[in-house]
């Protein structure tokens, strides 16, 4: 499992004319779900997101997580991720789980946010195609791998 972590100021997924995630201050998360991944991976994995310290204190180092700065989560299944490209120019997405069972790791990483404490968490829209915009504060950006 992978996240691309980007601290922002606002974040929004909308698929066609509609907006069906949308977030102020707080976290964009990128996810991409592998095949070996499990339950217990995207629980570990949410817990290290949500107490990620990215955000800054009163004197300006990074030492706040969203939970301590009070923001949001915008969770975009991205599976893309997860590609190969070791070989040749085209990317390989054999790696990456099949939908069924990454829609489901997916939604209990979704869940174990909410279950640390973060109040507002926000979802694109699984397998869909979507316009993401995400307005990346500093810019900062982690990747973090289980």
């Amino acid at each position: 499992m992978r996240a691309v972590v980007q601290r922002v100021r606002f974040a929004r997924v909308t698929v066609g004319p509609d907006v069906v995630g949308e977030i102020g201050p707080g976290v964009c998360v990128l996810l991409g779900v592998a095949e070996e991944d499990s339950d217990d991976d995207a629980r570990r994995l949410a817990r290290r997101v949500a107490s990620l310290r990215i955000f800054e204190n009163e004197e300006g180092r990074l030492d706040r997580s969203v939970l301590d700065a009070g923001g949001a989560a915008l969770v975009v299944s991205q599976f893309t991720l997860i590609a190969d490209t070791r070989k040749g120019n085209r990317p390989s997405f054999g790696g990456a789980a099949p939908a069924d069972r990454a829609r489901t790791l997916y939604m209990v990483f979704c869940d174990q946010l909410r279950l640390e404490g973060v109040a507002d968490v926000q979802t694109g829209a699984f397998g869909a195609r979507m316009l993401v915009e995400i307005g990346n504060d500093g810019p900062v950006t982690i990747l973090l791998d289980t």
